[in-house]
This record gives C-alpha cells, sequence and structure tokens, in this order.
C-alpha cells in the first residue's frame, strides 16, 4: 500500500492550539476528564474552512447535546433497566439526528445517555447542563481560534483565476481570426466561470473579522467579475458556434491587437455580409466585457 505524503495544514494547527485552549479554560473551574472530552470536541467540531461551516457545526452540536440530555433525563426517570434506557436512548437520538439531518455524529449525546443512565450517584440535571457548557466552551474557543488565527481567505485564488480566464479569451481569440475553419471550444472558459462561482461562494461564507470591511469591498468586486465573466463566455459561445467566423472590420481588428492578440486572418472586408456583421458586433461586445473586467479586477489595487 502507497502511503500519502505527509501534509500537516493550518486547519490542522488551528484545532491543535483550539483543543489545549479549550481544555485550559475548562480547567479554571475544576477539570475532568468529562469535561476535558466534551470542550476538546467542542472545539475539534468549531474548526472548519469557512465561518458559515463552524456557525452550522456549532449549532448542530449544542442541539445534539442538548437532546441528548432530554433523552437521558426522560429515561432516567421511567421505571425501566439502564441497558433498556440506553438501546431505547441511541435509537431515539440516531432517528432525531436523521430527522433533523445533523451532519455531526450522535457520539457526544449518546455519552451523556449512557453515563447518567448507568449512574446511581450522580445528579443527572447537573451533569447534562454540565456538559452542554463544556461543549459550548469548547466550541466557543474553536470558533474565536478559527476566525482570528489566519481564516481561509482565497481572495488570491479568486484574483489568479479571473486572471487566467483573461489569458484563455486572448487566445480563443487567437484561435478564432487564426485563418483555418477548426473553431475553439468555449469549455476551458466555462469552467474557468464556474471555479470563479465555487471560489466566491466560500468567500462570502467567510468572515474575516479584522478586515469586514475591506472583505465586503472585495466580495462587491468579485461579484461584478463574475457577472462580467459570464456575459463574455456567453459572447464567446456564440462566436463559436458561428461555424466560421466573419471577417473583422478595421476597428475591432485594431482592437484585437492592442489587447495583445496576434490576428492571423487576413481576409479584407471589402463587401459587408450578414455574418461580417454579426461577428464584428459579438467581437466588440467581447472587447468591451473585457476591458470592464479588467477594470473592476484592478478596483482592488
Amino acid at each position: 500500500m502507497k502511503l500519502r505524503k505527509l501534509h500537516i495544514g493550518l486547519r490542522t494547527v488551528k484545532t491543535a492550539i483550539a483543543i489545549i485552549v479549550a481544555m485550559l479554560v475548562v480547567e479554571l473551574y475544576g477539570a475532568t476528564s468529562d469535561k476535558l472530552i466534551f470542550a476538546m470536541l467542542g472545539a475539534m467540531s468549531a474548526v472548519q474552512p469557512t465561518f458559515r461551516e463552524s456557525m452550522e457545526s456549532c449549532f448542530s452540536q449544542i442541539i445534539g447535546v442538548s437532546m441528548g440530555a432530554l433523552f437521558s433525563l426522560a429515561l432516567d426517570a421511567l421505571p425501566i433497566g439502564p441497558m433498556t434506557s440506553i438501546g431505547i436512548g441511541v435509537i431515539g437520538i440516531i432517528a432525531a439526528y436523521n430527522a433533523l439531518r445533523l451532519k455531526i455524529s450522535p457520539s457526544l449525546p449518546c455519552f451523556i445517555l449512557v453515563m447518567i443512565c448507568l449512574s446511581d450517584t450522580m445528579e443527572p440535571i447537573s451533569y447534562a447542563l454540565g456538559r452542554i457548557w463544556d461543549t459550548a466552551i469548547g466550541l466557543g474557543v474553536g470558533m474565536l481560534i478559527n476566525m482570528l488565527i489566519l481564516p481561509y481567505n482565497n481572495s488570491r485564488q479568486i484574483r489568479s483565476t479571473i486572471e487566467s480566464l483573461d489569458k484563455d479569451l486572448l487566445r480563443m481569440l487567437e484561435d478564432l481570426f487564426d485563418g483555418d475553419n477548426i473553431l475553439p471550444d468555449p469549455e476551458r472558459m466555462v469552467k474557468r466561470v464556474n471555479a470563479i462561482e465555487a471560489q466566491l461562494d466560500l468567500f462570502s461564507n467567510q468572515r474575516l473579522l479584522l478586515h469586514l470591511r475591506r472583505q465586503r469591498q472585495e466580495l462587491e468586486r468579485y461579484r461584478m467579475c463574475e457577472r462580467k465573466a459570464k456575459a463574455l463566455v456567453a459572447q464567446m459561445e456564440v462566436l463559436c458556434g458561428m461555424g466560421r467566423p466573419g471577417r473583422l472590420n478595421s476597428e475591432n481588428r485594431r482592437r484585437l491587437e492592442a489587447n495583445g492578440a496576434r490576428i492571423l486572418d487576413i481576409r479584407p472586408l471589402d463587401s459587408v455580409m450578414e455574418r461580417d456583421v454579426v461577428t464584428n458586433y459579438h467581437v466588440g461586445q467581447v472587447l468591451t466585457l473585457r476591458r470592464e473586467l479588467l477594470e473592476a479586477l484592478r478596483g482592488g489595487r
């Protein structure tokens, strides 16, 4: 079996820091193994790639642990044996998790259930509330660590993808007017736009607490770039679906060359046909959209 190369990412390091800090906080009011376990697992759950995912994980953990505590207290009050209570409780907890579509493991509420049902000495309500509190401490510490220590920021990746889209566009325009009858496939540009959209979803789900204003400005600018990019691709799909493009007029030829494209198609535009008009219209739209895209992108520099 071939082993993967060992890689320790930033989120792994932040998770370790969050666990240590959460356990230190719990020790301030008297640590036990149960308290440390719940605080540790809470901290681990809170360190997610984006702010939204962290919040969803925190809410899910609190709901799950609270639900486990309620199941435990209800079953503990019934005149049935501990093993029967545990069996019924585990089934109920898992069924409730599935009904609520909670994506986390039900291990913590099941742990509370087992401890309360098997113990004759502990105070059930006090124990249940204590474990909810320990989990909340871990979640809070994990959230703070995740947001304050180098939070995930894919702004550079978005900018790089947009710049790659622009390079693809120039190559496609050169291929479109290289004098042969083989038209380029816009699929590569479509994939770039899909990548921009996916990266923007990640960016919008993050909260850069120390740079919230800048993040809002960047998000607005990148959304504008996304709209321009989608419009660009739509125009290129029309041009690439024409069978053979028409002849360029002098204005569009000049603009293409000014944008760095090498145009090998030297057909003269001596008599204008419908195909030429359609081609030049869409080329003009493409060049205008490209200029607006780059202006929006450079607005952040």
